[in-house]
């Protein structure tokens, strides 16, 4: 598709007309449109325009000066928009239509809120759900913005230049003032940015004012302007739902201490948790009265920026996959497979690159379950955007290679462990996995571990046989490959072909595994055992340290480290129905539930993840203090 015409805009408009000045509906959907086709000396000629349909395109960003003062409906659905700041120049609009723009986040959503006061529908749903998010955080940000000001103007000297030092303010409070959960950082950080700035052109109003002969200046008034920002109009404050879910519990404060690794000293304090949230989103049907569907896992989405940790959590269960943000409880997103049930997930971060040549990051989850199949999951806009038939049987749990964001390693009660690339996505955002390897277990694969120093090297895997380890290096020519090397452990912590379903690796070193029936975590050196099998296919592990935790007979519980901040996160005991009632309430299944087991931990720098296993399908999350 070429630029636009003022021939197509009369064909393809309503009513029909030989001028488009009397076009009011506008369907521009489906052409193949890029940015540089929409012409705004041509659509500006659109002086009536009320409707226009730009779905199915693909657009990057929307110009700036398109003149259609007049818009009440836009529908944008399904093209490549990655900002929505544009939208500011629609401000009659009405209706909005987003869906299917994968590089659009909840900070978008709010972006969107607040630029349009008088949308009243988004994407279907209603506007308003939104308003008061953005109306509690524009007031906190800028009674913060404000009080910063009033410092940093405080602390200058009289010889250092206004100019400047406005500039440094509004870097200053763009990096220093914080408010809300990090998933919206984006979002408070746009906004902290326009408030400094207004509170910059508001001094530099009062000082020209301040040397004008006809009003003498007030004092003090070049240091401690009084800026006036305009408080937003909103509705009533309606609670924050960005997607279908039913409400978090947001539990008082409590203090629960885990069990650190120690250090060498043994000097590692207690790691302190605070309950955050108590929800229940696998339910069938959203039914409060179901307690049968069962959740098994959860992964942490990777952290954007290098060093920094995520806050939002997948979780699988059920037909159901649901992407939480920790810090708000919010269900952010929810995909559903009628007749799947799934047991596993994982996140790995590709780099994309559009049909413009633009590069964008893109979080993609994998997930699978009962029946064999791998679904790779474009959270943002909702779809399976892949099927990989990996497993006749069904898949225990899988995971993404460190080493290589789109190898796939999916672990089958087949006794198999496959290795996949699951490549690069197509401009429709489809997957065409391939096969790389096949390696055989003698029992089932329960819990998936690359070698923390080698990871494109070694793979460890924790069975219900005992714990194994596989070459996976590439350059081999054998494609099929037998289980290189087996771990045994001693008596005393878990015993040679006894079940191993956890398994993690504290640091490049130090590996967690535990099995069932003993209640220790052993704590053993990959280095040293590695080091000393020579040919041997058997191995005893060297152990460093055992941890008491629970005895139970129960099976797969996952355990998960986080390497920077040396902690180990165990899974928790049986509780009994007088532990569940201390739990923090609100919980309105506090008391229904007779038993609960905890049966995966995910943990980073800021969050300790829990779900329940056995009688509910509760989720818990825990923050550090």
């Amino acid at each position: 598709m070429g630029p636009l015409s003022a021939r197509l805009l009369m064909q393809r408009g309503r009513p029909k007309s030989d001028r488009l000045g009397k076009i009011r509906s506008l369907d521009l959907s489906g052409l193949e449109l890029l940015s540089e086709h929409l012409d705004p000396k041509l659509l500006c000629r659109l002086t009536q325009l009320q409707e226009l349909d730009l779905s199915n395109n693909q657009l990057e960003t929307l110009p700036d000066n398109l003149g259609l003062s007049h818009l009440r409906v836009l529908r944008c659905a399904n093209n490549q928009l990655g900002d929505v700041t544009a939208l500011c120049q629609f401000p009659k609009l009405e209706e909005l239509s987003l869906e299917g723009n994968p590089f659009l986040t909840v900070n978008d959503n709010l972006k969107v809120s607040f630029l349009l006061p008088t949308l009243r529908k988004v994407n279907g749903k209603d506007a308003s759900s939104t308003y008061s998010q953005v109306e509690n955080l524009n007031r906190e940000l800028t009674s913060r913005v404000t009080a910063h000001w009033e410092k940093f103007m405080a602390t200058l000297g009289p010889e250092e230049e206004a100019e400047k030092a406005q500039a440094d303010f509004v870097k200053s409070a763009v990096r220093d003032v914080r408010y809300g959960p990090e998933s919206l950082s984006e979002f408070t950080q746009w906004r902290v940015r326009m408030i400094s700035e207004e509170l910059v052109a508001s001094s530099r109003t009062q000082v020209h004012e301040a040397d004008s002969p006809e009003k003498p200046p007030e004092a003090g008034a070049a240091h401690k302007p009084r800026a006036r920002l305009a408080a937003l109009k909103r509705p009533d404050d309606v609670p924050l739902n960005l997607s279908p879910s039913k409400r978090a519990c947001a539990s008082p404060s409590a203090q629960v201490e885990g069990g650190p690794v120690a250090g060498s000293d043994g000097s590692q304090p207690a790691l302190k948790l605070e309950p955050l949230h108590f929800l229940q989103c696998h339910s069938k049907n959203n039914s409060p009265q179901d307690l049968e569907t069962q959740l098994w896992a959860c992964a942490f989405e990777p952290a954007w920026e290098e060093g920094a940790t995520s806050q939002t959590v997948a979780t699988c269960g059920g037909e159901a996959v649901c992407v939480i943000d920790c810090q708000t409880g919010i269900v952010l997103h929810k995909y559903k497979a009628p007749g799947e049930e799934f047991f596993s997930v994982a996140w790995t971060a590709l780099m994309v690159v559009t049909q413009a040549g633009h590069k964008k990051r893109w979080s993609v989850l994998a997930a699978a379950g009962l029946r064999g199949l791998v679904r790779l999951l474009h959270v943002r806009a909702g779809f399976c955007c892949g099927v990989i038939r990996a497993h006749k049987k069904a898949i225990a749990t899988l995971c993404f290679s460190p080493a290589h964001e789109t190898h796939l390693f999916t672990a089958s009660y087949d006794k198999r462990i496959i290795l996949w690339d699951i490549g690069m996505p197509n401009q429709d955002y489809e997957f065409q996995a391939s096969q790389l390897l096949t390696l055989d277990t003698t029992s089932i694969p329960l819990r998936l571990c690359p070698v923390a120093s080698c990871p494109d090297a070694r793979l460890l895997a924790g069975c219900e046989g005992g714990c194994c380890c596989w070459d996976v290096r590439l350059d081999q020519p054998q494609k099929r490959r037998v289980c290189e090397v087996e771990f045994v452990f001693s008596e005393g912590s878990e015993a040679s072909g006894r079940r191993v379903d956890g398994l993690a690796f504290v640091n490049e070193d130090v590996v967690a595994s535990k099995g069932s029936g003993l209640g220790t975590i052993c704590l053993w050196s990959w280095r040293q055992t590695w080091g000393g099998r020579g040919s041997q296919s058997t191995v005893a592990v060297v152990v460093l340290a055992r941890l008491q935790w629970s005895p139970t007979e129960l099976a797969y519980f996952s355990l998960s480290a986080c390497p920077g901040e040396l902690h180990l996160s165990q899974p928790s005991p049986p509780l009994s129905p007088h532990q569940i009632l201390k739990w923090p309430q609100p919980w309105a299944l506090g008391q229904a539930v007779t038993k609960t087991m905890v049966n995966t931990v995910v943990a980073n720098a800021s969050f300790t993840y829990l779900t329940a296993l056995t009688d509910s399908n509760i989720v818990a999350i825990w923050g550090r203090l």
